[in-house]
């Protein structure tokens, strides 16, 4: 599997963000800061996920998706678009609950040529295993079946910092 990496682009108010190859926890700090910052922006008027050139996701990148997803409805957005080609990522969004915050398309609508790749953000352990944890409660809001399925690693995570 390729190395995953994340590209982002702002055009005309639609923000899109694009996976590549297998993204995994190490990007979920970059994620975040990047969600963070780009939702506090009055530009964004609607949202895209492109996962069609995603060969893997992990459970903390999820929760951040979802995360992106609950807070753009909070502020007044329309449900986030999410693309899916990949027949395995598309069971796992429909598993956790993804179809109740995002609408789930099989191909794109258009193609943006502006994306830039995220930075890298650099975080602690500490920090990156908070992110880790709220990714998870987000996954565990959106249905019994995620509760049941993340709530002894949370545990796990949390026991870490007493």
């Amino acid at each position: 599997m390729q190395e995953g990496s994340i590209y982002s682009a702002l055009v005309d108010g639609s923000y899109v963000l694009k996976f590549f190859g297998d993204v995994r926890l190490t990007l979920c700090s970059s994620l975040d800061c990047h969600l963070e910052e780009s939702l506090a922006s009055p530009e964004v008027k609607e949202i895209l996920i492109d996962l069609t050139q995603t060969e893997g996701i992990d459970s903390t990148s999820l929760g951040l998706i979802a995360k992106l997803s609950i807070k753009a409805q909070k502020r007044g957005l329309e449900k986030p678009a999410l693309v899916s080609t990949n027949p395995d990522i598309t069971r796992i969004l429909l598993t956790m609950g993804f179809d109740h915050v995002f609408v789930l398309l099989d191909q794109l609508p258009s193609s943006v040529q502006e994306l830039k790749k995220l930075p890298l953000v650099q975080e602690s352990v500490e920090e990156m295993q908070q992110r880790i944890i709220a990714a998870h409660r987000v996954l565990m809001d959106l249905n019994e079946s995620n509760r049941e399925a993340f709530q002894d690693l949370v545990s796990t995570l949390e026991s870490i910092d007493k």
